[in-house]
């Protein structure tokens, strides 16, 4: 049996007894399966035993009756509705598919969320390329994904296998009718009896979108601009790290005069100092501790939400931001009457402090707007991403793999950058892309996030190495907002499998539909979202404000500077260095990012990253 041995449990693709194929086949199906890696139990996991011990688990929850309640994407038809149904024969095939993440928790099913899976599951019942004595278990379709897209990844082509009732000629506009306009299915082929999805694709293309302000250096008042320098001084490379940042030595001064200065400018003098030190500094402490004086409108609105009607004129409201969260904290924080009431009036006007810093930070949004990267960074960032090229170890670039485990070793064929930056909405933005033969949890966004600040820090591109070393170093993951799958590669299977009368698996002839339906669905989505939620301004300003010792591995100093300041803070030599979970979409609820990204014969299985 050929099997998808993904996290969520077991699903086998069956394969024709070797009878009833012809003898040229099941060697060619034999020939692409040793072409591919074979993962098994060469990794350290008998990955056999532990999908026996699934499908036991999943018995005993039946014969207990835990598995009553059906799935979301399942539909359990009634014994007279399936007898009535026509019997069709099922086919072997592959279904190319595309799709934009926003909105789902990832590409595999999952029994209570709204996943791409479950939405195809629900269409393929409806268009009736699945029956209805199947319609509640997609296992009985023998359902296998070649990539498994996280939370918020898109994709532009993925392949799905499993058995489907063909003869209608119009099946794959009647699935398309059942679909969001988010996911399209692109076409499907009959494939040999053995095929696998999963299996069969011996690599995958990711394309991964980030706009080219990222790559501007921490701000020098920021916590690691000023680390940066002066870890480069106790190193004796200031020189060095200033050659390294010369094409941007002027990049904030230049924005900061054009863009921030005449905003310092209109800010009260008497607030001004504060707003500054606030901003630069994130103090968010000189907020709440600012006194504040109720307006009359406040006052009455105070008096109307309580009866007390008593407001302490010198309360410090504990809300930064309006809405939900800020109220709650700002009420957690009062005890008197009538200071709840108080706190909900004055989270609806923002103070002349908080508004100023706000003036601040839309500013420095405009100014990384208008930021165009100079030739000599793109230069920079190609070179860094050039040396993933290869076979390393990447036990730093995702959860629990260690040095040691075999399984971190994987293997890059390129990583590159788009001949030219793209202008969307007045931002300008990088293309990445990465050709891998297999992908980790979380792989490709540690991947950029750590050549982002490599080169944000001034920090010599050789400390790449020191990553796939045994050192334990923090890789924050970048947003999977610019994480999309282009295609996976299934060049094996296409040499062998014409001669047996089967097409081959081609994203190339929908071209014209799926590049539409990118520019549509997702690098629309991609720049509007960004437009909308300034996500990567708010994971890299994140960064260089934590505080604490996790990045200084950045700086001249090296791993040295992270592992004292550990030593330093009491912490111990065995503690992971660690701050997994810095990017602005895990405050948003994101994090269902589960299991290897793919690596089936060969492949991967999304991330998304």
């Amino acid at each position: 049996m050929a099997r998808d041995q993904h996290s969520m449990g077991v699903v086998e693709a069956e394969v024709e007894p070797e009878a009833t194929r012809g003898v040229a086949e099941v060697e060619a199906t034999k020939a692409v399966v040793r072409g591919t890696r074979s993962w098994g139990v060469r990794n350290g996991v008998d990955k056999r035993a532990r999908n026996a011990e699934n499908q036991q688990a999943a018995k005993k929850r039946r014969l207990d009756g835990e598995d009553d309640v059906l799935p979301v994407y399942a539909t359990r038809y009634s014994k007279e509705e399936i007898e009535a149904e026509e019997k069709k024969p099922k086919r072997k095939v592959a279904v190319t598919i595309g799709y934009s993440g926003s909105g789902y928790k990832g590409m595999q099913l999952n029994h209570q969320e709204k996943t791409i899976e479950g939405d195809l599951f629900s269409a393929f019942v409806a268009a009736g390329a699945i029956s209805k004595a199947n319609a509640d278990d997609p296992k009985k379709s023998s359902l296998v994904r070649c990539a498994r897209t996280d939370k918020g990844v898109h994709a532009a082509g993925n392949v799905i296998s499993l058995k489907l009732i063909v003869e209608d000629p119009d099946i794959v506009a009647k699935i398309n009718e059942n679909l969001s306009p988010q996911i399209r299915v692109w076409g499907i082929e009959r494939t040999i009896g053995g095929f696998s999805a999963y299996q069969f694709c011996e690599s995958r293309i990711y394309e991964y979108l980030i706009p080219t302000h990222c790559f501007i250096p921490s701000h020098p008042k920021s916590f690691l601009g000023k680390k940066m320098v002066a870890l480069a001084e106790e190193a004796h490379d200031l020189e060095g790290y200033q050659d390294r940042q010369k094409e941007v030595a002027s990049v904030w001064s230049e924005m900061e005069e054009k863009y921030v200065k005449p905003v310092i400018e209109e800010i009260d003098p008497t607030i001004r100092d504060l707003a500054l030190k606030a901003f630069y500094e994130h103090d968010h402490s000189i907020v709440w501790n600012a006194p504040t004086i109720p307006t009359e409108e406040q006052k009455q609105a105070a008096k109307e939400l309580s009866p007390q009607g008593q407001i302490d004129s010198g309360i410090a409201f504990a809300s930064i931001a309006i809405g939900k969260e800020d109220r709650a904290t700002a009420f957690a924080n009062t005890s008197r009457p009538g200071e709840e009431a108080a706190a909900i009036a004055r989270s609806k006007e923002p103070t002349p402090l908080e508004t100023a810093i706000r003036l601040l930070r839309n500013a420095h949004l405009t100014a990384k707007k208008a930021h165009r990267i100079h030739p000599a960074r793109l230069a920079r960032i190609r070179s860094a991403l050039s040396r993933y090229e290869g076979t390393h170890q990447y036990h730093n670039y995702t959860i629990d793999k260690s040095y040691k485990d075999a399984s971190a070793s994987r293997f890059i064929k390129s990583f590159t950058v788009g001949e030219k930056p793209i202008i969307i909405n007045n931002t300008e933005w990088l293309s990445l892309k990465v050709h891998g033969q297999s992908f980790m949890m979380h792989q490709i966004r540690k991947m950029v996030s750590m050549v982002a600040l490599l080169i944000r820090c001034g920090c010599h591109e050789g400390r790449l190495q020191d990553t796939w070393e045994a050192n334990r170093i923090s890789i924050p993951k970048a947003p999977s907002l610019g994480l999309l799958l282009e295609r996976p590669v299934f060049d094996a299977y296409n040499e062998r499998v014409e001669q047996f009368g089967r097409e081959p698996i081609n994203f190339g002839k929908y071209e014209e539909a799926i590049e539409e339906f990118k520019q549509r669905e997702i690098y629309g989505r991609i720049f509007r979202e960004e437009e909308e939620r300034e996500v990567f301004h708010g994971f890299f300003n994140g960064l260089d404000n934590t505080g604490g010792s996790q990045f200084l591995y950045l700086s001249s100093v090296g791993v040295e500077a992270t592992k004292r300041e550990i030593k330093r803070d009491g912490m111990g030599e065995g503690v992971k260095v660690g701050l997994e979970d810095v990017d602005s979409e895990d405050a948003l609820g994101d994090g269902v990012e589960d299991g290897d990204e793919g690596k089936g014969g060969g492949g991967l299985d999304v991330q998304e990253g």
